[in-house]
């Protein structure tokens, strides 16, 4: 049950990245893609359908840590507090400006949610790189520091940022297309780019599971029983969901939605 438990953490974590780290990357780009208010409407609008059954990836993610690993789970939260928090309140300011953006008196108020929403998404994938430096080292109990960090933390945005871009030259139409094939480049097919830096941002996770005692800190035999089948059916379901979804809104953006 140990080993099902890791690859289903695995699974999970693996999947937020890709998923919603494409959603992630086209918000930090959002000022330079889209250089007007309908402009970034549009760019938006790539990724409005998915960001929230994306977020449920993370939530599950949470879920099989604290369930399946309560001891790491316990070492995160106090050892890692300040990324956290600088984590969710990325995540929350980004949330916010999707929601509010649609819902405000003009102009100035929609430019103010794009800020947020763009330096949300930043803040998000700069706090998963500055986690995944102290992951990457075997030290969930204390935040890293130093040039590492750093240089992890740009490195991990570059590659959010990249995935988004990939993202979006296969959603955008129009000029926010050309601005994002220009720096995804025209060779070879539109998917590809997109699946490269799937496999990278995906790989983190990954990476950073193997540098952690996951079997030391995993939990009781008879938790793990009654866990591991219960997230075993779940998780087919959630699969089923976000594939209808993607499949759903697999055409190209031509306007604006709701945002």
């Amino acid at each position: 049950m140990e080993t099902l438990a890791i690859a289903l953490l695995a699974f999970f974590a693996a999947g937020w990245f890709v998923l919603a780290g494409a959603d992630i990357g086209a918000g930090m780009l959002t000022p330079w893609l889209g250089r007007g208010d309908h402009e970034r409407r549009l760019v938006l609008t790539t990724f409005a359908p998915f960001f929230l059954g994306n977020e449920v990836w993370l939530v599950a993610t949470a879920g099989v840590l604290v369930g399946c690993f309560p001891a790491l789970e316990g070492e995160l939260l106090s050892g890692q507090a300040p990324v956290l928090v600088a984590l969710l309140t990325g995540w929350i300011v980004r949330d916010v400006g999707l929601w509010a953006r649609g819902r405000g008196p003009g102009p100035r108020w929609r430019a103010a949610c794009d800020t947020a929403v763009t330096c949300g998404s930043w803040t998000v994938a700069l706090s998963w790189g500055w986690l995944l430096a102290a992951l990457l080292t075997g030290r969930p109990y204390a935040p890293a520091t130093g040039v590492t960090a750093v240089l992890t933390a740009l490195a991990v945005a570059a590659l959010f940022a990249a995935h988004g871009l990939g993202f979006a030259a296969l959603r955008l139409t129009g000029l926010p297309y050309e601005r994002a094939r220009r720096l995804v480049g025209r060779a070879g097919r539109p998917w590809q780019p997109f699946a490269l830096t799937g496999v990278l941002i995906g790989g983190l996770p990954l990476a950073a599971g193997t540098a952690l005692p996951l079997a030391e800190k995993a939990a009781s035999p008879a938790t793990l029983d009654l866990l591991v089948p219960a997230l075993l059916v779940v998780t087919p379901l959630l699969v089923a969901v976000q594939a209808w979804t993607w499949h759903a809104f697999r055409h190209r953006v031509t306007r604006p939605s709701y945002l």
